[in-house]
């Protein structure tokens, strides 16, 4: 080995010591000489030529760029052909001048060593600068390697300057032992003026990594090459490289939302996930199969560490991804860039708001959850709802024509046409021609904040992505519920009569169930299992809806003005999203500690009962559900979201009232399934009341309502409490029977087994599903009387009106013939509880509010309402309920107060008997039209014209605000009393009474007369 430059003997001249330096960077010889290097090629011919012009065989600068040409072209010498490739010969040179730049630093005399650096840097310099040459015009110099594969050579290279240990994770590219050669890239990409040459570099390195991570999961080896690209865009031209790439956003016909996905440079990075995908497109090792296959037999310490993996694997993976859109944002040239990426993501994606996304030509959950990730982490400098950086985002954005597309999604309660009118109002623009329409959106987008944009934006991602993904989680979740249902159905088949198509049923449903299982476990691991994005999304929507508010004037109650427009306008998704944010949340352990809920609580109470401000009656009904969620339980009355309803200013004044009020508003919902809808949501609402009155604050707030609202809205409340009870009740009992009739064919073995196989698994699904049913109807029923038992202990008087108490008695009635009526041991079940079904319990509740409504019925009219029911009173069904009171260990004081008041309601029927009969043919003009009653208080319908008596339409009109003639809007201020028609039924009243008495006046006198002395001479009663 030749001696180092820091043993050159001082007889040396510098032309000697540079010939040396250059001999070991350049790895060439002029001269023919025996040497122990054998990496030294001799440029035979290129001496030759230069002792042709008088030159020296010596190497110098003069002659550097010569050599390295001739020594590239491998035309001077066959033995050329076995030394290294091109590229890696010019990295070659850069390293080891690198390494004689450290030795000439030792040098002594100061002129040499400056002399000898000018030469190594001239030498770098051109290494770096034929390696580029090389890379863009790879037929120049001869290299077979270069032939053998498409990937640039330069690849390798960049992956060992950002190599790191957890490379070793998964499966992958790797830099197949590469040694990093520091500062040769600095020096490459470093020049910002030769873009135009490195541009080509680049473009090939951005689609080598992209086809690197196309195939790519989160087992994957893909923290690599996404290193790899964060490390190119930190250089201005590898920045402006990228966003300039035809590849940045693809052109095309059929350009969609999973061809942006698999083509663009960006989208396989976005792709790599743990989530599932379709088969085609699903990237590789298959985390499914791998992580979580046979999940039910491993131990759980196996399943956490998976979990574990995958949560940390794709935090690299977002903030990764972060830094790089970060580091292109910072940038003004490319700022541009990246929105316009995004915004295209979004807008061909539109389609995954659908409930049924089409995996051809969407992207997949896992893009657009890693995009709500990282959306996120660009948030944070602003999602501090408190911050005055939120007023930087502007409400005309979303009706700008800025870059997103919201024209097709619903408002919050403006209508498309309202939206265009109050924009053309306010902005005559908006009217000119459409062809402007691209060019001024650019411009427009332009004037807005980055905040602004990445508020909306993120907004947007959320709604596509994360939101979406819980949604496609909570029906995979329902999906294996059925399955195992249907599956635990076949299995008790096939052990009463085997078949092999059962048998292969059988298999199918749980080779199913373990692809769904697998599917589930991805998205708890990368979703539920990060707690750290969970909470992000919610300090994003806490920051959503502080600035909503804000649009209205902030959290103040009752509202001062109508709805303004940059409120109504607004995405009806913004709100929709929070509120599912939340209900998912509320479910995973431990997800909204630390989380500040006051400012959700307040929108939820200020928005839930006003519709002039959303318009949706199930986007309220969700808030409710919310609500539901954070309602502390009886087993742990102390939970942390109990001041939210127990010591909050708003939820005192308003929670019930709102509660109340829609209870009612949800009645008509304008959907086809609204009769159906209505029970879930008001069951939510039930719980929530029930909590409540058991709260005093809230108590005596519900009293209060009652009491204002008398007439109002708790009127509705009640009418259709009553209306649901008797419906579920009665839907619940028929079922019953139903249900035991099925239960008795299949209990009968032998005719059951001669039914083809067919029609006995149907039948079985039948039952199944009718237990399901009769469960859910019963409960419902169960929840609504208990609400009409507890609340009539305190309030009464609104039961009591005319128009209401005949409906509360028809309805007890009905109850109590159905528990202790003839027909009751039709209802008997072998298992009761297993369908929420408590006949003890339910006659208690019905005896119960028979006694508060006969306590507070001061003018005693409650009997005689009882009575009036000719469908289902009967005197002796308050007998025979208070003996099976007595039987069951009631409260003696209740059984006495209900026996009482049966022996009032049967006097009140004997009395009405005689008024019947007082009365006899009562003219038809005094009959209310509708119950074929004598009117008490007739009014005058103003549309139809139709006299009907007060309480009766009245009672019509809780349900139905509708003339039931005409079908025209009525409402009870609008009723028109018909005092000539009064006084004329109050007058021939007493004309019967008056009839009545003389009659009975004419019958005492005959019987008197016809008593006679016992000597016949005259009376005996003078």
């Amino acid at each position: 080995m030749a001696t180092t430059t820091t043993t050159i003997k001082p007889h040396r001249s510098p032309e000697q010591i540079e010939d040396i330096i250059l001999r070991k960077i350049l790895l060439v010889t002029l001269t023919d000489s025996i040497t122990n290097d054998s990496r030294l090629v001799y440029l035979e011919m290129t001496a030759a030529e230069i002792l042709s012009e008088g030159g020296q065989l010596t190497l110098s600068k003069d002659v550097i760029e010569r050599v390295l040409v001739d020594r590239l072209s491998g035309t001077n010498n066959n033995n050329i052909i076995n030394a290294e490739p091109p590229f890696q010969y010019l990295i070659g040179i850069y390293r080891r001048a690198n390494d004689e730049l450290k030795k000439i630093a030792n040098m002594k005399d100061k002129l040499v060593r400056a002399q000898m650096e000018a030469v190594v840097n001239q030498v770098k310099k051109l290494s770096v600068s034929y390696c580029k040459i090389h890379l863009t015009n790879p037929d120049m110099f001869p290299d077979a390697e270069r032939s053998k594969s498409n990937v640039s050579p330069l690849l390798p290279l960049v992956f060992a300057e950002v190599s790191s240990s957890v490379d070793a994770f998964g499966s992958g590219t790797s830099t197949s032992g590469v040694v990093s050669c520091p500062g040769f890239l600095d020096d490459l990409f470093r020049d910002y003026e030769d873009y135009e040459s490195v541009e080509p570099i680049l473009k090939q390195l951005y689609e080598d990594l992209r086809g690197i991570v196309l195939k790519c999961s989160a087992l994957g080896n893909f923290q690599q090459p996404l290193r790899a690209l964060m490390y190119l865009i930190s250089f201005p031209v590898g920045a402006r490289a990228l966003v300039n790439h035809p590849w940045w956003i693809p052109k095309g016909a059929y350009l969609n939302g999973r061809v942006i996905e698999m083509t663009s440079i960006l989208g396989p990075f976005f792709h790599v996930s743990a989530l599932p995908d379709q088969s085609i497109f699903k990237g590789q090792p298959d985390v499914g199969e791998q992580c979580f296959s046979g999940s039910s037999t491993r131990r759980p310490a196996d399943l956490l560490s998976s979990f574990t993996t995958i949560k940390t694997v794709m935090n690299n993976l977002y903030d990764g991804l972060a830094e790089v859109l970060r580091s292109l944002l910072k940038n003004t040239s490319t700022r541009e860039n990246v929105l316009q990426y995004i915004a295209e993501v979004i807008n061909k994606n539109a389609s995954r708001a659908h409930i049924q996304v089409d995996p051809i030509s969407s992207a997949s959950s896992g893009m657009f959850v890693n995009l709500s990730a990282v959306m996120l982490r660009l948030c944070e400098p602003f999602l501090d709802a408190n911050s005055t950086k939120k007023d930087k985002i502007d409400p005309k954005y979303v009706f700008s024509g800025s870059r997103l597309d919201y024209k097709e999604l619903t408002a919050l309660h403006a209508s498309s046409e309202e939206v265009t009118e109050w924009l053309n109002k306010n902005n005559p623009s908006n009217t000119s021609d459409s062809q402007e329409t691209t060019s001024s959106s650019q411009r427009q987008s332009a004037s807005y904040s980055f905040i602004c944009e990445c508020f909306f934006m993120t907004a947007r991602v959320l709604n596509l992505g994360l939101l979406k993904a819980f949604s496609d989680f909570k029906h995979l979740a329902q999906d294996i519920s059925r399955y195992e249902d249907n599956l635990a159905t076949l299995k008790t088949m096939q052990e009463q009569t085997p078949s092999p198509r059962l048998a292969q049923e059988v298999a199918r449903l749980e080779k199913e169930i373990e692809s769904f299982t697998q599917e589930k476990l991805c998205y708890e691991a990368q979703i539920l299992r990060d707690g750290g994005l969970i909470q992000q999304a919610l300090s994003f929507y806490q920051l959503m809806v502080v600035w909503l508010v804000d649009r209205i004037g902030g959290f103040k109650m009752p509202f001062l003005q109508s709805c303004p427009m940059e409120f109504a306008c607004m995405p009806e998704h913004f709100v929709e999203d929070a509120m599912e944010l939340l209900i998912f949340a509320s479910r995973i352990p431990r997800a909204l500690d630390g989380v500040k809920l006051d400012d959700f609580m307040n929108f939820i109470i200020m928005f839930m009962a006003s519709p002039e401000y959303i318009r949706n009656p199930y986007l309220r009904a969700k808030m409710v559900e919310v609500l539901n969620c954070w309602m502390p339980r009886r087993s742990d009355p102390s939970s942390a979201t109990s001041t939210l309803f127990e010591g909050h200013q708003l939820s005192i004044q308003y929670l019930v009232r709102n509660l109340l009020k829609l209870y009612v508003d949800i009645e008509f919902t304008g959907s086809h399934t609204q009769f159906y809808d209505k029970f879930n949501i008001r069951h939510n609402i039930a719980e929530l009341l029930e909590y409540l009155w058991q709260v005093p604050v809230h108590q005596n707030a519900w009293k209060q309502i009652a009491k204002e609202e008398e007439k109002g809205v708790y009127l509705n409340f009640l009418n259709f409490l009553i209306n649901d009870s008797i419906f579920l009740l009665d839907e619940s009992l028929n079922k019953i029977l139903e249900h035991k009739e099925l239960e008795a064919e299949m209990s009968n073995t032998v005719e059951w087994e001669q039914r083809p196989a067919q029609e006995r698994q149907e039948r079985t699904r039948l039952f199944h599903s009718q237990e399901n049913m009769i469960r859910v109807d019963m409960k419902l029923a169960m929840e609504d009387v208990s609400m009409l038992a507890f609340t009539t202990e305190q309030i009464t008087a609104p039961f009591l009106l005319p128009e209401m108490v005949e409906r509360v008695a028809s309805m007890l009635n009905y109850f109590l013939l159905q528990l202790v009526g003839p027909q009751r041991k039709s209802l008997s079940l072998k298992d009761p509880e297993k369908y929420e079904f408590r006949p003890k319990q339910l006659l208690k509740q019905i005896v119960n509010i028979y006694v508060h409504l006969a306590r507070g019925d001061h003018e005693n009219i409650f009997p005689s309402a009882i009575t009036k029911d000719g469908r289902s009173y009967n005197d002796q069904l308050f007998t025979e309920a208070a003996n099976v009171l007595r039987r069951i260990g009631e409260d003696p004081r209740i059984i006495q107060a209900f026996e009482d008041l049966g022996r009032k309601a049967k006097a009140a029927a004997s009395e009405a008997m005689d008024t019947e009969a007082i009365l006899g043919d009562i003219p038809d003009e005094f009959l209310d039209p509708i119950q074929y009653t004598l009117m008490k208080d007739p009014v005058i319908l103003p549309s139809s014209r139709i006299i009907v008596d007060r309480p009766v339409i009245q009672r019509h009109l809780l349900s139905d605000a509708t003339d039931p003639f005409n079908r025209s809007h009525l409402t009870p201020d609008m009723l028109i009393p018909d005092t000539e028609l009064k006084q004329r039924i109050e007058e021939f009243v007493k004309s019967q009474q008056r009839k009545q008495h003389g009659d009975d006046m004419d019958m005492q006198s005959n019987f008197k007369s016809s008593i006679q002395s016992p000597d016949g001479t005259g009376p005996l009663i003078g």
